[in-house]
């Protein structure tokens, strides 16, 4: 359950919703709600990033009037350019070939495919930097095309292809109407497929049954390594294998890793990042629990790439989550890590004895090429990697490290700079509670007086299984529009989070909204102790595990005074039968509802709705396949039925991450008028 997702633009903060409650504050009306959305909205994102082979050039999309475009630089960001003619088409994921000549790319200019709801059709592009010839068109696709990576021959490109798809391959997507022999009829499987350079068929390599969520080229192009799960892929992706297979067309796929038939820490956990050891004997990946694919992190583990042998933890009792990772030697690996609210980069060094880590940066930063969390692209030689970084104070910027562990990273782009917070500064905030070491992101608010006493809101991110790192805002929900605004805005990383290692990220199971709940409150407490906090303003928000939260939040304490739940989940029994990704939650509840449903009443706000007094705005998506609407109208309705201030709107056609921007403004617009509204953002 993820927690990236909306916001608002003031004008359209009533269009495409449908209410079941209209009395939220009109916020199309506040100027100062406007001021913030346009701020937000100003920022140019960065897509993708790719670092030459040969560590002399760059490349890199980047929004530019509303659209991706692909440029070129030199290594330190010198002298770029675009090197495709096209207009008012986007461009995305740029990345080099081999030769350090040749750049693919994924361009929609090609028009819109039948029946595919979300945007134009992509294709995948190739040109050649050193010539003055057009980009070219290399497939005619008619599906979802993502996940380009070169066969290091650099005569083909593998890519991750639905065929006739009618939808983004996501359950964070918009979820399609559930009619026919339902998780049987309409399933849209996602495979491994080839085209090569020089022109011809597209041709898909993995099996018909498997739905494929990630993958990677063995050292000499020869086999994939491939995590998959039999469809529908929006639910199996936690009970998905690691498989192995030669690169061609009707090969046999072997299962190396099912960490159901596992005994030992790796049992029934997720599997993400595989990739071949340099000698192709062995297959590295990250496992771990993870509540969301892409939302990655876990231990080190290894494997034989022939199917022999248990998988092995090279990390055992780190206090870390890496969520990324490559090898630069035979026992080396290059791992980027999320630390305690920060990202860092390190060298892992194998041995029978175990892994040895030295840290080569860490940065107050988020950071990643594009591709997955926290991804890094990287020189052929390893000694350079490439990537964008945002923090709260700076926005996105395409930086370059050199991997020899006495350099940070340099920016080499200037697309914001002149972009300032509207917010105010950010703090890191460290406390212990229950013997575990918790670590949050605390804003503070905007033209702040240390001689006022200001309200603070109470960001809770998604998950469980992710982290608040710091990065710059986009026209989404979060808290810098609510520093913005004038409040203090604590964001926590609770047990079940990533950043002190797997047993914290465990910490939680069977457990949700009480260990992580009085985590929060205790950063509650040490932030009032040393910060001009009103206890008697304090708002409660977050989305999907956030919004559950916020939901289950409001039962066990009157301290907060405003809630919003975003995505929310109300009932954990009746959401087991209702949600279309339910193999989720059997690793972090112990069992089905069915074999142990009380362990699923205890964290069931619906439960305890007698005990809530607190105004709460609530808001989901139509089509929400996460967290699905019924449990925002079930939440809904118990308030109303008891003379809680409450207000639901559902938006038409939206997932669990909204793809219209209009309503993406119109959340935020709501959100900080319903706080403006019981809190009052003003200082004394």
């Amino acid at each position: 359950m993820r927690t990236k997702w909306i916001a608002a633009a003031a004008a359209l903060a009533c269009a495409g919703a449908a209410h079941a409650d209209t009395s939220p504050a009109k916020s199309a009306e506040d100027p100062r709600i406007a001021h913030i959305l346009e701020a937000l909205g100003k920022v140019r994102s960065v897509g993708s990033v790719s670092i030459s082979p040969d560590a002399k050039h760059l490349a890199w999309t980047v929004k530019t009037d509303g659209k991706q475009v692909l440029q070129v630089a030199d290594v330190d960001g010198g002298s770029p350019r675009r090197v495709t003619a096209t207009k008012g088409c986007s461009e995305t994921e740029a990345i080099w070939a081999p030769d350090s000549r040749h750049l693919a790319f994924l361009s929609d200019c090609a028009g819109k495919a039948p029946g595919v709801e979300e945007g134009k059709q992509n294709d995948i592009n190739v040109v050649d930097v050193t010539a003055k010839a057009a980009a070219k068109r290399i497939t005619h696709l008619k599906g979802y095309v993502q996940g380009l990576e070169w066969r290091p021959d650099g005569k083909a490109i593998g890519f991750l292809y639905v065929p006739n798809a009618t939808r983004r391959a996501s359950a964070t997507a918009a979820a399609k109407p559930q009619l026919g022999e339902i998780g049987v009829e309409g399933n849209e499987v996602q495979q491994v497929a080839t085209v090569d350079v020089a022109g011809g068929a597209v041709r898909t390599l993995t099996p018909d049954e498997l739905h494929v969520y990630e993958f990677s080229f063995s050292p000499n192009g020869d086999r994939i390594a491939y995590v998959a799960a039999p469809p529908p892929g929006d639910n199996n992706w936690w009970v998905a294998r690691l498989y192995a297979q030669p690169a061609t067309a009707g090969a046999k796929a072997v299962a190396l890793v099912d960490t159901v038939q596992l005994s030992g820490p790796l049992k029934d956990l997720q599997l993400a990042v595989p990739r071949f050891s340099p000698d192709g004997t062995r297959i590295a990946f990250v496992g771990g629990l993870m509540s969301d694919q892409g939302s990655t992190g876990g231990d080190i583990w290894t494997v034989a790439a022939n199917g022999s042998g248990e998988p092995v933890d090279v990390t055992p009792g780190i206090h870390t989550t890496p969520a990324w990772l490559a090898w630069t030697g035979t026992d080396r690996l290059l791992v980027a890590e999320h630390a305690a609210g920060m990202s860092r980069v390190s060298t892992y060094t194998l041995s029978e004895a175990g892994s040895k880590a030295a840290m080569l940066f860490e940065t107050p930063m988020t950071i990643g090429d594009g591709r997955l969390s926290l991804s890094l692209s990287l020189s052929a030689d390893a000694g350079k990697a490439a990537f964008a970084a945002s923090s709260f104070d700076k926005a996105p910027e395409v930086q370059v490290a050199t991997l020899d562990g006495g350099s940070m990273p340099k920016t080499v782009t200037s697309f914001n700079a002149g972009l300032k917070p509207s917010w105010g500064k950010a703090e890191s905030i460290t406390w212990t509670n229950e013997g575990h070491d918790v670590q949050g992101w605390l804003l503070y608010p905007a033209n702040y007086d240390p001689s006022k006493r200001y309200g603070m809101i109470v960001a809770i991110h998604g998950g469980p299984a992710a982290m608040v790192s710091p990065r710059w805002p986009g026209v989404g929900y979060g808290g810098a529009a609510f520093s913005a605004l004038g409040y203090f805005v604590f964001m926590p990383n609770p047990r079940g989070s990533f950043g002190q290692g797997e047993a914290f990220v465990q910490a939680n199971r069977k457990d949700f909204g009480y260990g992580d709940m009085r985590d929060v409150l205790a950063g509650v407490d040490v932030i009032e102790k040393n910060h001009p906090v009103d206890d008697k303003r304090l708002g409660l928000t977050g989305w999907s595990y956030g919004g559950f939260m916020t939901m289950f939040g409001v039962t066990q304490t009157g301290r907060f005074r405003a809630a919003v739940a975003g995505a929310g989940i109300s009932n954990w029994q009746s959401y087991y039968g209702q949600n279309l990704i339910d193999q989720w939650m059997k690793p972090f509840f112990g069992a089905s509802v069915y074999d142990n449903p009380a362990v699923y009443a205890k964290s069931s706000a619906i439960n305890f709705i007698k005990q809530v007094k607190t105004p709460t705005l609530i808001v989901v998506g139509e089509r929400d396949a996460e967290c699905p609407a019924p449990q925002s109208f079930e939440f809904w309705h118990a308030l109303r039925a008891q003379g809680v201030p409450t207000s639901l709107v559902v938006y038409p056609g939206e997932g669990h991450g909204f793809a219209r921007e209009a309503n993406r403004r119109d959340v935020l617009a709501r959100a900080l008028s319903w706080f403006d509204r019981y809190l009052s953002g003003k200082g004394d």
